[in-house]
C-alpha cells in the first residue's frame, strides 16, 4: 500500500519541542520532495519546511527558520521535521506531502503538485 504515516504530534508548553516523523511505505522517499505544511483554524495553509534528499536541499519561510529543521533516514523510509522554540502561533494541524519529481527548495515548492499526502497530526502549543 502507497501512503504516508505521520506521526509525533502532540501538547507542548511554549518553548518546547517535537518532533514529527513521515513515513513511507510503498515507495522511495529518498527520490521524492517531500514538504511539510501545517494548517491552523480560520487561516490558509502554509508550507514549513522542504527536504529534497536526491539534491540534499532545505527550505524554511521566515516564520519557523532558526527553529524548524528536516531530515531523512534512508533506511527507515522516513522524513522528520525537529521543531524548537515552538510558540502559539505554530499551533496547527501538521502533515507531510511527497512529491515524485525532484525539485530544488524554495518558497515556489509549496505550489507544486504532490503525489501523497499524510493524514495529519495536531500540534497545540499553549500555557
Amino acid at each position: 500500500q502507497v501512503q504516508l504515516v505521520e506521526s509525533g504530534g502532540g501538547s507542548v508548553q511554549p518553548g518546547e519541542s517535537l518532533r514529527l516523523s513521515c513515513a513511507a511505505t510503498g515507495f522511495p522517499l529518498d527520490v521524492y520532495t517531500v514538504g511539510w505544511f501545517r494548517q491552523a483554524p480560520g487561516k490558509e495553509e502554509e508550507g514549513v519546511a522542504c527536504f529534497s534528499p536526491a539534491i540534499i536541499g532545505t527550505y524554511y519561510p521566515d516564520s519557523v527558520k532558526g527553529r524548524f529543521s528536516v531530515s531523512g533516514d534512508n533506511a527507515r523510509n522516513t522524513v522528520y521535521l525537529q521543531m524548537n522554540e515552538l510558540t502559539p502561533d505554530d499551533t496547527a494541524v501538521y502533515f507531510c506531502a511527497a512529491a515524485r519529481d525532484r525539485y530544488y527548495c524554495s518558497g515556489a515548492v509549496f505550489g507544486v503538485r504532490y503525489d501523497h499526502r499524510s493524514q495529519g497530526t495536531q500540534v497545540t502549543v499553549s500555557t
